[in-house]
């Protein structure tokens, strides 16, 4: 996943996951905390999501339990996903700062 931009549901999943495996309900719960509830991901896409980072071996399989006769499904970051969005998480941060950087020149009349 890191040979191309990874997108903001990625993001945000990998980045729930970095203190502690979740279940899918747990992720979703997660993301929209972290997004402040602008990111809302509907059990469908979460499920596309994982499993998409599961195949890039980002993240894997913790455990299965039954909880109220449901199976819930953890998962984990892997070492490889750690370090995918770490590396997502730096060029992130430096777009933004490139950006600022160019809006201040751009108020102070440094750009036409």
């Amino acid at each position: 996943m890191t040979a191309r931009a990874m997108t903001e549901p990625a993001f945000l999943v990998l980045t729930a996951l970095v203190d502690e495996p979740r279940h899918g309900y747990g992720i979703v719960q997660e993301v929209e905390r972290l997004s402040e509830g602008r990111v809302r991901l509907r059990i469908g896409t979460l499920y596309g999501v994982l499993d998409r980072l599961a195949a890039d071996a980002l993240v894997e399989r913790d455990r299965e339990e039954v909880w109220q006769g449901r199976l819930r499904r953890y998962y984990r970051l892997t070492d490889e996903g750690a370090r995918a969005l770490e590396e997502e998480a730096v060029r992130l941060a430096d777009n933004a700062r490139r950006a600022v950087e160019l809006l201040r020149l751009r108020q102070a009349g440094g750009l036409a």
